[in-house]
């Protein structure tokens, strides 16, 4: 019998090692060779991206402004949603933790005290010869045989400390699996922790712009105002000289309005966007308000973009990071699931010591153990089959999760190039309008001056010169909306920051 219980144990050992599942391969990215926006025949987008080696760890940090790089800095320990981000990565790392320690075997230390009295008529009767009468001894116990009356009689007291063990030795692999497993989820998280520094960092970068255009705008407006005011001066010292009429006045005084009506809303937009920043600091409205009301050009956009080849994205982007790490899970599922057709082999012992006196719970004689193997061999359980048929189904999925982001993530970036590169070319013919109108308004000026033309002139040469000046900064603010909206196409930004700190994030006070 010991020989074969050795050879039992042998063969075991001998598959121990044995995992049961599909084995995960790191899936191919299906990638074209380049960009259609760095292709010789890609239009206006080809002269201000490249395909070198993208670097844009930092990327902030090309628009040369401090007080963005300051902004980004300070939200990484400070934002509401990555501190959430991180707390479930450290949950899901002791999840993984929790997981691994199946591996080893598991021991208490268990010490009990019983005050025990046995039935008569419990099991004691089963000595009963159950033949003849009843002694006048046995009816007064019971029945109890007078042999078995001193075990009946009186209660008496249990003491019993010793220790307790048990390992289930992992045969099939469906610890290693589930360790595996819980490794890849773990890494899903800090991935998608990952991909909300990105979203951020480029909230931020993107608030940021439009409160400096929003400034521009209201720098514009403003200096239009100026220049109303001097024409409706002009106007009304003519019509009190009888040079014009008051018709011009009148026009004068409501042009003057209609663009004193529009600052009121840039103020309203310049704080949503300092309000915008606060929050993404995590801090009160109003908060920033100091730092940022001080008036600052918008920065300066580097000359190219390099943005690398497209099947760099995969080891850029967090959320293809992350779908691969869930099809990394959901692969090795399959294999936790699998391992329940396999047997499980546990050994558990246990060691202690009884005694019915305190006194002699110290004796070696008072010891007791037991030890061996347990042996579960399933035989049939429909569920198993049916977990393994939706862990494979789930496979699947993630297969396609994984396929469609490595798509959008391709649209993403030729997207953004595209709009990047259009508005930069808007732009260039944008400012030759701006140049044309701005010598179109000084000469309907000098025309209406000398009496050569009317007013309606002038106030037709200062609506379109505010026109083409507030569209030249729209479209140096979707520049760089859209430089931002490359970068975080890219994945850039995550790979430059260290772990957010959760040290100052505290449970709520319980009551």
């Amino acid at each position: 019998m010991r020989l074969l219980f050795g050879t039992a144990a042998l063969a075991f050992a001998s598959i121990a090692g044995c995992t049961v599942g599909p084995d995960f391969t790191p899936p191919q990215v299906d990638a074209p060779a380049g960009w259609s926006g760095t292709a010789e025949n890609a239009g206006p987008a080809r002269q201000f991206v490249s395909d070198a080696e993208a670097d844009n760890a930092a990327w902030w940090k090309s628009f040369n402004d401090p007080e963005l790089t300051s902004l980004i800095e300070r939200a990484r320990d400070a934002n509401p949603t990555l501190r959430q981000a991180a707390l479930r990565i450290e949950e899901a790392r002791g999840q993984l933790k929790a997981v691994d320690a199946r591996n080893l075997p598991t021991a208490s230390f268990d010490n009990s005290y019983a005050r025990t009295a046995l039935s008569p008529n419990g099991a004691l009767s089963l000595f009963n010869s159950g033949t003849g009468s009843q002694t006048a001894a046995q009816a007064a116990t019971g029945g109890v045989p007078a042999t078995l009356i001193p075990f009946a009689l009186p209660p008496f007291d249990l003491f019993q400390t010793g220790f307790d063990a048990s390992w289930e030795i992992d045969l099939f692999g469906r610890v290693r699996r589930s360790v595996e497993s819980a490794g890849a989820q773990a890494q899903a998280l800090v991935e998608d922790r990952n991909d909300a520094l990105v979203s951020v960092y480029a909230e931020i970068a993107r608030s940021y712009i439009q409160l400096r255009g929003t400034q521009r705008l209201i720098a514009i407006t403003q200096d239009n105002i100026k220049s109303q005011v001097a024409a409706y001066n002009l106007t009304h010292a003519q019509a009190q000289g009888g040079e014009t009429s008051n018709l011009d006045v009148e026009t004068a005084s409501a042009e003057v309005a209609t663009t004193q009506a529009q600052l009121p809303m840039l103020r309203d937009d310049e704080t949503h966007a300092i309000n915008a920043l606060s929050l993404l600091l995590g801090l009160e409205p109003g908060a920033l308000q100091k730092e940022l009301e001080t008036v600052q050009p918008l920065p300066l956009t580097p000359p190219s973009i390099p943005i690398g080849l497209p099947a760099d994205l995969a080891r850029r982007r967090p959320d293809i990071r992350r779908a691969e790490a869930e099809l990394h899970a959901a692969t090795a599922n399959i294999g936790v699931a699998t391992a329940d057709l396999y047997p499980r082999l546990t050994m558990s012992g246990s060691f202690g010591l009884q005694a019915i006196r305190f006194n002699k719970l110290g004796d070696w004689a008072s010891k007791f153990y037991d030890f061996g193997p347990s042996l579960s061999i399933p035989v049939f359980n429909g569920t198993t089959y049916a977990n393994i048929s939706i862990q494979e189904v789930r496979q699947k999925e993630s297969v396609l999760t994984y396929k469609t982001t490595v798509l959008n993530a391709l649209h993403d970036v030729e997207n953004a190039v595209s709009s990047y590169g259009a508005q930069q070319v808007r732009l260039r013919s944008l400012k030759l309008a701006a140049e044309a109108n701005e010598h179109s308004r000084a000469l309907a000026q000098q025309r209406y001056k000398a009496g050569l033309s009317s007013f309606l002139d002038v106030l037709d040469a200062e609506r379109r010169l505010y026109a083409s000046q507030t569209g030249v900064a729209q479209s140096e603010i979707a520049i760089e909306t859209n430089l931002i909206a490359v970068y975080k196409a890219l994945g850039g930004g995550w790979n430059e920051s260290t772990d957010v700190s959760t040290d100052a994030v505290q449970p709520a006070a319980m009551h």
